[in-house]
């Protein structure tokens, strides 16, 4: 999608006014690219890509009404050829794995040099920028492990599937005809085997392991992405694994 002289037309997506004005300054700086335009939010960033049709979409994770994981599944999909492009202050696998399997083209982290962002946005541009290993920004740390042999049990992935979709621990019991504390016990060896701290980041595991569908339903308000509600990133106000619905008791003890 880029024109003759290989100028890429750019859109940032933050909700941060002095991120978005520091990352545009960068590319103003750099030959090859310009800023056709800038979002604060998902919805603002659909209706800019429509009515600019840029070559690339630099998008925050965390966003008011949404996620930037999201964004870009939605973005891929409504514009094929668009590069999409993450810029995210964290550094987190899971969130990694969750954007690739969305069609990004990079998840960069907002510690990086503004030379080597330049360098990783123009990599991304020319085809080269999909991320096989973990988020551009890393130092030493620029690998994801290969998830490898499922090692959960199928009872385990089939309860991993329902929270992926939404629902509680005691709506999960009365699907599989189980206990909620039954439930409760599977979801704590998940935890365990996974490494996994909260709710919010089991979805995203999910998400990136393909355990549900993009077509499935996706996850329920409480256990959104990183952008939805009050999650404020890995480990957040998601919730442990035992927690349901609103006025349901129970996480594990």
């Amino acid at each position: 999608m880029s024109g003759p002289a290989d100028v890429h037309r750019t859109v940032i997506v933050d909700d941060h006014e002095l991120l978005r004005a520091g990352t545009r300054g960068i590319l103003e700086d750099a030959p090859g690219f310009t800023v056709v335009g800038e979002a604060a939010d998902a919805a603002t960033a659909r209706q800019v890509v429509d009515e600019t049709m840029p070559d690339l979409v630099i998008a925050d994770i965390r966003l008011p009404d949404t996620n930037g994981i999201d964004l870009a599944a939605q973005l891929v999909d409504d514009h094929p050829g668009l590069v999409v492009v993450i810029l995210s202050a964290y550094d987190d696998e899971h969130y990694v794995r969750a954007a690739l399997a969305a069609g990004v083209s990079g998840y960069l982290l907002k510690t990086l040099p503004s030379a080597e962002l330049v360098a990783a946005l123009r990599d991304a541009c020319a085809g080269g920028g999909r991320l096989q290993g973990g988020p551009r920004g890393r130092g030493d740390k620029d690998t994801v492990d290969d998830a490898g042999d499922d090692p959960l049990t199928a009872r385990e992935s089939e309860v991993v599937q329902l929270v992926a979709r939404g629902m509680s621990n005691k709506s999960i019991a009365r699907q599989l005809s189980i206990s909620p504390r039954t439930v409760e016990g599977h979801l704590n060896h998940v935890f365990e085997k996974l490494g996994i701290l909260s709710r919010t980041e089991l979805v995203h595991y999910a998400l990136a392991n393909r355990v549900f569908g993009r077509d499935a339903p996706g996850p329920g308000a409480a256990d959104a992405g990183p952008g939805a509600g009050s999650v404020g990133g890995p480990g957040g106000a998601g919730g442990g694994p035992g927690a349901g619905a609103a006025g349901e008791s129970s996480g594990p003890r």
